[in-house]
């Protein structure tokens, strides 16, 4: 017997299933001529293999260096084992493990492949609207449980005709164990459905096609959950969908049919094609440009525009009819204002009715919705604004092991994250918990992901905000199950969201600058302009924005103007009607007496909470500037006032003992009463706000010691801000974390809770 022949075990973890693993594995030994066997399992990918020293050494060298561009590989175990003998090398059926957990891939948009196979008129899936193969398609929204086999998803009613079995089952082909695999003869079906007609196949979706050119609204099911479509350059189509879904002035979505159609309309960076063109295909914010045919109902108010390319082989389709091209197209969720997206075609045809003229319907099950991730591109890397298709349910990896948490984060753009080992499992975008349906979204994706990762958890971690549904959902299972119950301070949970996700071990503490809207502070009030010394084991504040009442308390969010008189006053600025919120106040009510109400709940705190907010500082601003003195949705205007700032503006306005606005606010109103253009007052604002960040991070370094500063909280997706502030942070010689693969807003919250409860 040869003695340098002998055997390596090796068992492999992260996303390797569903990305094509086995196969590779099967090329790659057979490519060096090593017998012995694969599999996959509950806890990963298994391989035995028999060989020679040196080419064993090779093998294992290549299962990292040359592993599928869609698999992550987070650990290799690899011991020395006796030699079996084999003759050949196979791929063995999958072993299920009750106990036994693995990551999940996300659902992965069509690859080019697929693409050229789709278009391709002697090809047997020409046109087919659900090609897919190991290296594209849907996953995370099908899968029921692991391991990652056919019968464990949505596919599994849809039997194999004798063409795709046989690419099913050849480990040289691509489509070797792609589990949505499917052709026309054996696979889904597509249909259209309104008042008068049914139809099937290919003329459903170029029926869908002429309606939208019509100026129609199409309720189109996707990947994971419907669309509403219509042409976005009808200026009559789109108000039409705003007026129908109740979505008054937010921006919708919009789908082209590729980059150069994209580039008519928006500026496009090299860094921005690129994240428009990977694997998860997000909802990408471009900048936009002027004279469009892009309908201004579109994005009221907004310099940017948020523009994806088609993902699915449906969505290419709609973009690329035969016998004509259709204009970029919104592609909004498929629901009401506040409501979760619609998955179920039965649910839709009812819910989506006063919504659709035209319904285009297919009968392959989603399993869990999934709306569409966005993101923006900044200094060169990807800045999450909202975490979900494409990129759900990959974890973070944590430098630490964790127990098995549940942290159910806050009530606006929830998330919740379960933890295992050394993995954080982030949650898709499940919304606002303002209703019960979407709640039930919130419970049923926990029940989701609790079976398909083998959690059950020991802890549950919460916002300290007590109506928060999400924190009622929590004190309520601990309290049945008997689970340790963790409130954790939601700008200490945005800090820590920003450390684990930068890797770091929490030996050491940081400045956290958490700026935000909202978030139930410590002492009962509301913060949003803090700057902690904090680890995963707790925080100090030990610096904030000045508190000022906030009129009406949560009625100040939507009536922008009530927070411009509380700064006013705060700044000794009189209530004067030359100032566009006292104009506006006095107009906006009845009662004569409506600016003493204001002003005597200012004084006396009735029902005027104190807050700490930049958020509310930002809607003052913009209210004092006359930009908009209500809202419609969260951030409004200050997402609008960003959106004016003059770029080549360097004047800032100052803050009064660091932390104190009242100086900033006299100043702006001094420009607005001269005249001073809006976008250089934004600008000036923005300087000034980064300024006084670097001011008060450098007290706290000359304090502490501290020279690293991470950067949390949803007013970091202000890129202007983020931008001038990492600019001052820099220039001081601060090391600056922040958000690139978790949301800054509070669809990162969750992951924050879990660390933090992991150290309690």
């Amino acid at each position: 017997m040869n003695e340098s022949l002998i055997g390596k075990r090796i068992h492999i973890t992260g996303v390797v299933q569903g990305v094509g693993f086995r196969p590779f594995v099967y090329g790659l030994a057979t490519r060096y001529g090593l017998p012995g066997w694969v599999r996959n399992t509950s806890a990963g990918v298994d391989i035995e293999v028999d060989g020679p020293r040196d080419v064993l050494r090779q093998f294992v060298t290549a299962l990292s260096t040359d592993a599928p561009p869609l698999a992550t590989i987070d650990s290799m175990a690899v011991a020395d084992i006796a030699g079996h003998g084999f003759r050949a090398f196979e791929i063995r059926p999958s072993i299920a493990r009750p106990a036994d957990f693995m990551p999940i891939s996300p659902d992965i948009a069509l690859c080019d492949d697929c693409r050229r196979e789709l278009f391709d008129p002697g090809d047997r899936r020409y046109r087919y609207p659900f090609i897919n193969c190991t290296h594209c398609g849907p996953r995370f929204t099908i899968i029921k449980d692991i391991p990652y086999d056919r019968p464990a998803t949505t596919m599994a009613n849809f039997v194999l005709c004798e063409d795709c079995a046989k690419e099913y089952a050849d480990p040289l082909n691509r489509r070797f164990h792609a589990q949505p695999v499917a052709c026309p003869v054996c696979g889904p079906k597509v249909w259209l459905v309104d008042k008068e007609t049914g139809q099937q196949g290919e003329s459903a979706i170029e029926e869908v096609c002429r309606r939208l050119a019509q100026g129609q609204i199409a309720a189109i099911k996707g990947l994971g959950g419907f669309h509403l479509a219509c042409d976005a350059t009808n200026d009559a189509a789109v108000r039409t969908l705003r007026e129908r879904k109740g979505r008054v002035d937010k921006p919708f979505a919009l789908m082209a049919a590729n980059v150069a159609a994209i580039e008519s309309f928006c500026e496009v960076t090299p860094a921005e094609r690129q994240r428009l063109e990977s694997h998860a295909k997000p909802i990408v914010l471009l900048r936009r440009k002027a004279n469009s045919s892009i309908s201004a109902q579109v994005a009221p108010g907004q310099s940017t525009l948020g523009v994806m390319l088609p993902y699915t082989p449906l969505h290419e389709l709609l973009l690329h009819p035969s016998a004509f091209i259709l204009p970029p197209l919104v592609m909004t969720s498929g629901n009401f204002s506040e409501e979760p997206i619609a998955t179920d075609n039965a649910d839709a045809l009812h819910r989506l009715a006063p919504l659709a003229d035209v319904f285009l319907l297919h009968d392959r099950d989603i399993h869990l919705r999934c709306d569409d991730s966005v993101v923006r591109v900044f200094d060169g890397h990807e800045l999450p604004i909202r975490r979900s298709r494409g990129y759900a349910p990959y974890p973070v990896k944590l430098p630490f092991a964790v127990p098995s948490i549940l942290a159910v984060g806050g009530e606006l753009k929830n998330t919740f994250c379960v933890t295992r080992a050394s993995y954080a499992f982030l949650s898709q975008h499940i919304g606002d918990l303002e209703n019960f349906e979407t709640l039930r979204s919130f419970e049923d994706g926990l029940d989701h992901f609790e079976r398909l990762f083998r959690i059950q958890p020991e802890v549950i971690a919460y916002d300290l905000h007590p109506d928060y549904r999400a924190t009622r959902y929590a004190l309520d299972r601990a309290e049945k199950q008997g689970l340790r119950a963790i409130g954790v301070q939601h700008h200490h949970a945005h800090i820590a969201a920003c450390l684990a996700e930068n890797g770091l071990s929490g030996e050491r503490p940081v400045i956290g600058v958490a700026f935000d809207g909202t978030g139930y502070g410590s002492d009962g009030a509301i913060w949003g302009g803090e700057f902690l010394v904090a680890d995963y084991r707790g925080f100090e504040r030990a610096a904030h924005l000045d508190n000022v009442p906030l009129p009406g308390g949560d009625a100040a969010t939507k009536h922008v103007y009530r927070s411009a008189l509380s700064y006013l006053q705060q700044a000794g600025v009189e209530w004067t009607d030359d100032l566009a919120p006292v104009s506006h106040a006095r107009r906006a009510t009845p009662h004569a007496d409506t600016l003493n109400i204001l002003a005597h709940q200012i004084r006396s705190g009735v029902n005027s909470p104190l807050t700490s907010s930049v958020g509310r500082l930002f809607d003052a601003v913009a209210s004092i500037c006359g930009v908009r003195q209500t809202v419609n949705y969260e951030g409004q205007a200050a997402i609008e006032f960003e959106a004016l700032a003059d770029q080549h503006e360097s004047g800032a306005y100052p803050f009064e003992g660091r932390v104190n606005a009242a100086a900033l606010i006299r100043a702006v109103v001094a420009d607005v009463r001269s005249g001073v253009p809006t976008p250089i007052i934004s600008a000036r604002f923005h300087n000034g706000l980064a300024a006084m960040v670097r001011s008060v991070c450098e007290a706290i370094r000359h304090e502490r010691g501290l020279h690293e500063v991470a950067l949390s909280g949803g007013v970091w997706q202000n890129v202007t801000l983020l931008s001038k502030t990492l600019a001052q942070l820099r220039s001081a010689d601060f090391t600056v974390y922040s958000h690139r693969r978790v949301p800054p807003n509070d669809g990162g919250l969750a992951l924050g809770q879990a660390v933090i409860a992991a150290h309690s």
